[in-house]
């Protein structure tokens, strides 16, 4: 009973992922686990499921009861081990805090871990924000994580290299395709990124006789009359064209999937639209390839760079919990590209939330080229890979929580 009051004692540390997955959002959730199982002075170590939500119903996990053979395979699951949210929080004066402050005082947390993208680090500054202005000794800290690339403060954020990988070798495969014939078709690969191109952008990396013919991004001089210039042009050299395009171009297309609470709309259907213009306006066969979920829930192409980063930054933010921050981001600092060398800082929240870090327009020299400053940055995230392990089926394994809920 004795030791049963000491663990109620210690603060817990609560964690949650939100809003898209990644290849290796999981494995910063590994680094957690790995970090915060060292430190005797946590009282316990929960996963909150669905994001923000958990602790809004108090459907908290025990991240201690799990076997750590899953924990371990959680480096190469893809997808949110926990659930994700989309969840947007509302003014401080709603009810669902009073929730958060039930959970939070019912468990004993004082430690947050919060992990994921843009609108995830507004949920981490409103609720570090609360907590303070509650006089609550509730310490939150935010783990990046985006296959689009575009939060800032950070060099890069975790997912985006395995994304990118994925890009280039499913680019790749069109281009190797496409030359079978004399007079193919124009193959248009429609890849993620609402307003930022950093995942379009990597499939210049390929080489010269593997890469699109064309690139277009949504900081990009978009107009569909070069648009549809440019693709004549190519298609008339080779007899084939292929190209890599960002969904967010300025284009009017169908919404097939709606918002979310964030206002953000479905942006999948640009490829079609274009593809319509280029089969009625040039009478050009066209195939559309739409690289959706798969960009960012491929473990087997992940990048062993992106894995270990995401699990340093998950470690990274126990520390900095341990050491009394609160309302800060773990990020990357880049020293060197070559050879490549990071480090690790904290930055303020606040100047993260509701940012975004877009393509350099300086890197894009034209419709078919982006700047070698561009490589140079890609190169040391992409070129290393993992070694993923398979069922007897040859399908790749993944973690399988328990998932016991906290009484």
């Amino acid at each position: 009973m004795k030791e049963e009051t000491s663990n109620m004692e210690k603060k817990a540390l609560a964690y949650f992922q939100s809003g898209g997955p990644t290849a290796v959002i999981n494995s910063s959730l590994y680094g957690v686990i790995a970090e915060a199982f060292k430190h005797e002075e946590i009282g316990g170590v929960y996963g909150s499921i669905h994001g923000v939500e958990g602790l809004i119903d108090d459907c908290l996990v025990d991240l201690r009861k799990e076997d750590l053979e899953q924990i371990e395979l959680l480096k190469q699951t893809p997808g949110a081990a926990l659930g994700s949210t989309r969840k947007k929080l509302p003014a401080v004066s709603d009810p669902l805090f009073g929730k958060i402050i039930e959970t939070i005082k019912k468990r004993n947390i004082g430690y947050l871990l919060v992990n994921g993208g843009n609108d995830t680090m507004d949920t981490c500054y409103r609720l570090h924000s609360f907590f303070q202005s509650e006089g609550m000794d509730v310490s939150v800290i935010g783990i990046p994580k985006t296959i689009d690339n575009d939060l800032v403060m950070t060099d890069h954020c975790p997912g985006y290299a395995s994304a990118a990988r994925h890009v280039m070798n499913f680019v790749k495969m069109a281009v190797v395709d496409g030359a079978a014939y004399p007079k193919g078709k124009v193959v248009l690969v429609e890849i993620m990124g609402r307003n930022a191109g950093w995942l379009t952008a990597s499939s210049d990396l390929l080489k010269e006789d593997e890469r699109p013919d064309l690139i277009y991004l949504p900081e990009s001089d978009f107009s569909l009359e070069g648009f549809l210039n440019d693709v004549k042009r190519v298609y008339e050299k080779k007899g084939y064209a292929v190209v890599a395009l960002s969904e967010g171009l300025n284009l009017p297309r169908k919404n097939a999937g709606g918002t979310d609470s964030f206002g953000h709309s479905s942006l999948e259907g640009v490829s079609i639209h274009l593809a319509e213009e280029i089969k009625g306006r040039l009478g050009i066969g066209v195939r559309t390839m739409e690289l959706s979920l798969p960009q960012r829930a491929d473990p087997i192409l992940a990048s062993k760079t992106d894995i270990e980063e995401a699990i340093v930054l998950g470690k990274e933010a126990v520390k900095a919990l341990l050491k009394g921050e609160s309302g800060k981001m773990v990020a990357l600092r880049r020293l060197s590209s070559d050879p490549y060398r990071t480090e690790f800082f904290l930055a303020p929240v606040e100047e993260v939330a509701n940012k975004e870090k877009f393509f350099p327009k300086e890197w894009i020299l034209s419709s078919e080229r982006m700047a070698d400053a561009f490589r140079d940055y890609l190169r040391p995230l992409v070129k290393t890979s993992t070694h993923v392990r398979y069922d007897e089926a040859g399908v790749f394994l993944t973690a399988r929580l328990r998932l016991e809920r906290v009484k």
